[in-house]
């Protein structure tokens, strides 16, 4: 996987905690600027260790499905971009309220946030780990792309309100399906 593909594969993985953050600038108004870089720490630390791990994971199965290996990969990044477009669906149709349960964002509700986006990174990372992706390279990526985007998506959500947010969920959806298609493609015609 080269460096552009990881790239675009980061920024999709990275819409779940960017809604969050674009949420987080809509509902609590007055952070400070350290809160704010404390929270794009946090979701760039774990959307980077869970794939870490994930490949770990992986790397212990992955010779005995080789011959299906692309298969695997299609199926679980398209998984994972479907639930992103059909929560950002679900969401946009209201049928799902997100209630915020404390008036100011604290550590252990950044952390809840962190690890509640970050668990699709896992199953990324088992992906990663079929296609021998170079993981240290693959983490750093995602972790400061995912801290870049939702430094921003705080402050746009601060600025422009619930706008973005389904958008930005949906647009991820669509990228990680778009790369499990590419990888399959690839495996097929190699």
């Amino acid at each position: 996987m080269n460096f552009a593909t990881l790239l675009v594969t980061a920024v999709g993985l990275s819409m779940d905690a960017s809604a969050v953050s674009i949420s987080n600038g809509i509902t609590y108004r007055r952070t400070f600027l350290s809160k704010v870089i404390l929270m794009a720490f946090y979701f760039g630390l774990f959307q980077a260790a869970m794939p870490f791990i994930g490949y770990y994971a992986g790397n212990v199965f992955s010779d005995m499905i080789k011959a299906i290996d692309h298969w695997v990969v299609l199926i679980i990044l398209c998984i994972l971009g479907i639930k992103m477009i059909m929560e950002a669906v679900k969401s946009r149709n209201g049928k799902e309220i997100k209630i915020q349960k404390c008036s100011i964002l604290t550590n252990k509700f950044l952390l809840i946030q962190a690890l509640a986006t970050s668990i699709d990174a896992f199953a990324l990372g088992i992906s990663l780990a079929i296609i021998k992706v170079d993981i240290l390279k693959a983490v750093i990526i995602i972790g400061i792309t995912t801290f870049i985007i939702c430094f921003f998506s705080f402050f746009i959500g601060r600025k422009f309100g619930g706008l973005l947010q389904n958008k930005a969920e949906i647009f991820g959806g669509l990228i990680l399906i778009f790369i499990g298609l590419k990888i399959f493609i690839e495996h097929i015609l190699s």
